[in-house]
């Protein structure tokens, strides 16, 4: 299993109910004993702003410390977790 940093950075899935891609993610971070916050961005129309303003139009978007991550892009996400 991956090992990660001690000091893990804050991380914040933004998700819609019907995302594929999103229960993806859970899993990855579930998996890895990742503590992350979940976001519906269908019920937080603040959080889906954030979203686009950052550049991405779909989720999930994976927030990390203040790296956005468009979509889930394993190999950014554990880059950005100091995953090896």
């Amino acid at each position: 299993m991956s090992e990660v940093k001690k000091t893990q950075k804050r991380v914040v899935l933004f998700t819609s109910p019907t995302c594929h891609w999103c229960s993806v993610a859970k899993n990855h971070f579930k998996k890895l004993g990742i503590k992350f916050r979940q976001i519906d961005i269908t019920k937080d129309k603040k959080a889906s702003e954030d979203c686009l303003r950052h550049g991405c139009k779909g989720v999930p978007v994976v927030l990390i410390g203040s790296r956005w991550i468009c979509g889930f892009d394993q190999n950014k996400i554990d880059k950005e977790l100091g995953i090896k």
